[in-house]
């Protein structure tokens, strides 16, 4: 189901429109074949499944369905909210945090654990970089004393900053990270392209050598985007 999805996410980044129709076919089998798993279970049923879905969804917009008033969308989304943790009787704001699934990407879930504790959230983006300059300092600490636990420990509560860094700063963790990669990705081609124009393959030049490349490849790639 998870690699059906992200199979989805890429045909829409792409904008590939028939890519997305057989990769919605794919995530729709899943569905299916999940809900006559249930459905031999005796659990449910797909008729079921779709039957709570609409009532839910009745249920969550009371603006649209039923008599109620809202006067933005930041309305809609609190009642929203509201209304859910109700049916999920989530009581207490410690209760929401832990409904966000630990399955979720970790950056994701990390950022919106941020935003669900806003009662100790940052006030604003200064402070959040503040925290992110305070745990890197405790994992040069850690690396310096070689405790292994202590640096895996560090490195965590530094991505966690860095997660709420990036959302108070009104971005996206996990797409400023796949745009990060993917950037790194194409300055390593040019760096091996350049490589390969000298007759040289990278694994048998020195950090000198590859540290002139890698600079290069940084102004090429910048000129390409220009």
């Amino acid at each position: 189901m998870i690699e059906e999805t992200y199979e989805v996410v890429e045909a829409i980044d792409n904008e590939d429109p028939a890519l997305l129709a057989e990769e919605l076919g794919d995530v729709l089998l899943q569905v299916a074949m999940h809900a006559r798993m249930e459905e031999e279970a005796g659990r449910s049923d797909f008729d079921a499944i779709a039957d709570g879905v609409c009532r839910k969804l009745i249920h969550r917009h009371p603006h649209v369905f039923g008599e109620v008033r809202v006067k933005d969308s930041a309305e809609v989304l609190s009642n929203w909210d509201k209304i859910k943790s109700e049916e999920k009787s989530r009581l207490t704001r410690t209760d929401k945090l832990r409904a966000i699934p630990r399955q979720f990407p970790a950056l994701m879930r990390a950022a919106k654990v941020g935003k669900k504790s806003d009662v100790l959230d940052f006030p604003d983006v200064g402070t959040a970089l503040d925290k992110t300059h305070e745990e890197l300092t405790e994992v040069d600490e850690a690396l310096a004393a070689a405790r292994p636990q202590a640096i895996e420990e560090e490195i965590g509560d530094l991505l966690f900053a860095a997660a709420n860094l990036s959302r108070k700063a009104g971005v996206d963790p996990e797409k400023a990270l796949t745009a990060a990669t993917d950037k790194y990705i194409a300055r390593f081609a040019s760096v091996e392209a350049q490589a390969a124009e000298k007759g040289r393959d990278m694994a048998d030049m020195t950090p000198e050598e590859l540290d002139i490349l890698w600079k290069n490849a940084k102004k090429l790639t910048k000129n390409a985007k220009n």
